[in-house]
């Protein structure tokens, strides 16, 4: 039996020392030789100005006055140019990051409860399918059909939530997330199938719509200038929630059994459906907090004649963008690369629970009791992470298109592993591997 928490704390062990090689406290502490070279060569520059100095006295022939009167003339004249003072730029700056910090807090308290409810889905989508008996094909059309609303729905959504404003879609959100969390608990295609599309639509306003109301609040609070952090603050809270959740999935499933309420009935509790009723609980929080905490924002608003201008250039944006593609060679071809890599990430996304399902049974016959999917997917998760470190130090050294290559390089050899190996532990591994490879590939 393959020991995943074994796994998963070896893989968290390997994150935390490719991220402190990744961050600026390696370089504070390991400067590398080619920081001591600069060092040492801005040193070099600076004794020999100190040695030419001298000499340039000497050859001022007499002239030192007027290089005197003309430098206290320069420094007057600049002195009426001086900027404000430090003390009230430093305190200007205080006030700006005192500011951001309250809103970051503020931003990340709604955010992270929504990563939270749509990663803790994520390990037992296809797991609550298999239990409910339905066939590798039929879950097949429901995961389609999910990521078929996220594409129509995201291709607008966006432009509505920012006439209607962007607080209202997020409260949104979470009543159409917990409505399809709901679906799950019936065993009955059609209702299940409203809950994909349903939680399709959740997708495309969770990656939309909260980033666009971080963007109009710190325009709105005059912090633009810091949007950067904020967003890398809220991508590394991110990852430790998607870590976290998958723990928090496996113990929720594996808390009550799975079983319908009565005899014949379609409606089921317990088991792989834990996940989603504390999804259900974290949605109805983030729309509560949402409505008490946020303020609401629109995008930029427009005459009526800028209105119909914007319609009729939205109705042909897909045109526009079809030629510009076609048009482009280098468009054209990452569209095609990053097509055939994330539609490989998606086959993945689809098949590893049944792959090590279907290996877990070879290999333990009737003593099969499930998998800890939860802690699979965590350790999915710190792969992903480590990823993106490793992908911060290659980039010191390699060119992105060399990166690139390497990385579809070794994303083919993990699936090829994945293919041909003989166990579920060394299946498993190879899958960590595209995990890697997909943590280094979205950077």
């Amino acid at each position: 039996m393959t020991d995943y928490n074994l796994i998963f704390c070896g893989v968290l062990l390997f994150n935390v020392v490719v991220t402190f090689r990744a961050s600026s406290y390696w370089k504070k502490y390991f400067p590398s030789s080619a920081n001591t070279g600069e060092s040492n060569n801005s040193k070099s520059d600076d004794t020999d100005a100190e040695e030419l100095k001298p000499l340039s006295d000497k050859n001022n022939d007499g002239k030192d006055s007027f290089h005197d009167n003309d430098k206290a003339a320069t420094d007057l004249e600049r002195g009426s140019r001086d900027p404000p003072s430090a003390d009230v730029n430093a305190a200007s700056e205080n006030a700006a990051n005192i500011r951001h910090t309250q809103l970051v807090r503020k931003y990340l308290t709604v955010y992270l409860l929504a990563a939270l409810s749509d990663w803790l889905q994520g390990p037992y989508v296809y797991a609550l399918y298999d239990a409910y008996g339905y066939s590798q094909h039929d879950i097949a059309i429901l995961f389609v059909a999910g990521f078929g609303s996220s594409m129509v729905f995201g291709s607008f959504i966006g432009g509505m939530a920012d006439q209607c404003g962007r607080r209202k879609f997020i409260i949104l959100f979470a009543v159409i997330y917990a409505l399809s969390c709901m679906t799950k608990h019936f065993k009955n295609f059609t209702i299940l199938m409203i809950g994909r599309l349903l939680g399709g639509v959740a997708t495309s306003l969770l990656f939309s719509v909260f980033e666009a109301w971080l963007i109009g609040a710190h325009g709105s609070a005059g912090l633009l200038p810091h949007i950067g952090k904020a967003f890398s603050t809220a991508q590394y809270g991110n990852s430790i929630v998607a870590i976290l959740a998958g723990q928090i999935a496996n113990k929720a499933a594996s808390h009550a059994e799975f079983k319908p309420t009565s005899e014949g009935s379609g409606f089921y509790t317990g088991g792989y459906l834990g996940p989603f009723d504390v999804s259900l609980v974290a949605l109805i929080l983030c729309g509560l907090l949402a409505s008490a905490l946020w303020e609401e924002n629109y995008g930029e608003t427009a005459s009526n004649d800028d209105s119909e201008k914007s319609k009729s250039s939205a109705s042909g944006a897909l045109k526009k963008a079809y030629y510009a593609t076609i048009q482009n060679p280098d468009i054209l071809s990452c569209g095609i690369i990053s097509s055939l890599f994330e539609g490989s990430m998606y086959i993945f996304v689809f098949m590893w629970t049944p792959a090590l399902t279907a290996l877990a049974k070879e290999e333990l016959g009737d003593k099969f009791k499930g998998l800890p999917f939860g802690v699979i997917f965590s350790t999915f998760m710190v792969c992903c992470m480590a990823g993106s470190s490793i992908f911060s130090i290659a980039m010191e050294k390699l060119k992105p298109e060399q990166l690139a290559v390497t990385v579809f390089g070794v994303a083919a050899f993990a699936f090829a592993m994945i293919i041909f190996a003989a166990s579920a532990t060394s299946t498993f591994l190879a899958m960590n591997l595209f995990e890697v490879c997909v943590g280094m590939y979205f950077p």
